[in-house]
């Protein structure tokens, strides 16, 4: 992924309907690798809501599987050794799922319309089971 890749989507120009999953997963891993966390998020999830409203879907961008995506990814960068993307994600494939988060989320809270605000920490089983 190239430098003019990556103004590309931070400005909003990327193609959303040929922006998969995978693709969100190497301009994380590419942008983390460059800016690390702290850098990298307010871009990103700047270029994801720019993405969502080009696609006349503003209501699409999520917080909290934004920033845990980009946290997770960022975790495993730094945990282990992956000088590539393509090393990286055949280490990693468990990223490449959308659905992975929910190894660590329940559903109704990462599901929920706080969720899509503002980012939630995964809530542990017994915390959720106390808190009803």
């Amino acid at each position: 992924m190239s430098d003019e890749d990556i103004r590309r989507f931070i400005a909003g120009e990327a193609d959303p309907a040929r922006f998969r999953h995978a693709d969100h997963v190497r301009l994380a891993y590419e942008m983390l690798r460059r800016d690390g966390f702290m850098g990298t998020l307010p871009l990103y999830a700047g270029g994801l809501r720019r993405m969502a409203e080009r696609a006349g879907r503003p209501q699409a961008y999520h917080e909290t599987i934004t920033t845990a995506f980009l946290s997770l990814i960022g975790e495993r960068i730094l945990m282990g050794e992956s000088p590539t993307f393509d090393d990286f994600a055949a280490s990693n494939s468990d990223l490449l799922d959308k659905s992975c988060l929910l190894t660590v989320y329940e559903p109704g809270r990462l599901e929920s319309a706080l969720a899509r605000q503002t980012f939630l920490l995964p809530q542990p089983k017994s915390s959720v089971s106390r808190a009803r």
